[in-house]
């Protein structure tokens, strides 16, 4: 008998969190759902699920806390009896440059981004080796970790850390993959917000202009990266583990 998928997923409550867990709703699935502050998009999101028969619980905090991953963790593995799917997507974009750049925004960036990911996959490890060949790990990352021009978007503290969020997934994959957990990351290009995202860092005219520098000619949506981690995480992805995805219209062409 098939076990229904047992998700947790950060970031829930707009914009590719949002989209992932639509992606990911099956009838009987048990899905933790989390945002830091954003209660009332984060409500409906899981009415939406649960009217598709998902089981639902709502967290929130505030992940740069070490103790936030950890009850996250516990929390859906006491709701759902384990856990096979951890989509870590909770993030943010910070623009201040060097010499403007504050150490303690520095640090609370790398606890955030690449810390909240080390405890939410160090709290998860024995509940996804338990899991086998159904254990997922899906990082969300960024294209501007890669991709450094001059008159381009430069964030050196969020694509810093995703960096290293990067690096802690390829080292992971490593280590679970004699288990058959696969671990991947994806790196979305510019992706359209949704009318429920709070996040506003561009103006329209910074959205026309960074268009044009698409290959495909458009901004990628959520669902579009919604779409990939439903592949990571289905069957037929369970020989590919360690990969970061760049999925962005051809941004960066290597």
């Amino acid at each position: 008998m098939n076990q229904s998928p047992r998700i947790l997923i950060t970031g829930a409550a707009s914009g590719i969190g949002a989209a992932t867990a639509r992606a990911l709703a099956r009838p009987g699935a048990g899905m933790l759902l989390h945002t830091k502050s954003n209660r009332t998009g984060l409500e409906k999101v899981a009415a939406e699920l649960e009217a598709e028969g998902v089981r639902t619980v709502l967290a929130l905090g505030d992940l740069a806390e070490p103790a936030t991953g950890t009850r996250l963790v516990e929390t859906a593995v006491e709701a759902f009896g384990g856990l096979d799917t951890l989509v870590a997507n909770a993030g943010f974009p910070l623009r201040p440059l060097i010499g403007t750049l504050t150490r303690a925004e520095l640090d609370h960036t790398y606890a955030v981004i690449a810390g909240g990911f080390f405890e939410l996959a160090s709290t998860a490890l024995p509940h996804l080796k338990v899991a086998g060949a159904r254990g997922r790990i899906v990082a969300i990352s960024t294209h501007n970790a890669h991709l450094f021009l001059p008159g381009y978007l430069n964030f050196p503290a969020s694509a810093s850390a995703k960096a290293a969020l990067e690096t802690l997934v390829k080292s992971l994959a490593l280590q679970l993959a004699p288990h058959g957990v696969t671990v991947n990351a994806i790196a979305p290009g510019l992706i359209a917000k949704d009318k429920d995202s709070g996040e506003q860092t561009l103006s329209p005219e910074d959205w026309q202009r960074l268009t044009a520098r698409i290959p495909m000619g458009e901004l990628g949506k959520p669902a579009d990266i919604a779409a990939t981690v439903a592949f990571l995480c289905s069957p037929a992805a369970r020989y590919m583990t360690g990969q970061i995805l760049h999925v962005d219209g051809g941004l960066v062409i290597r």
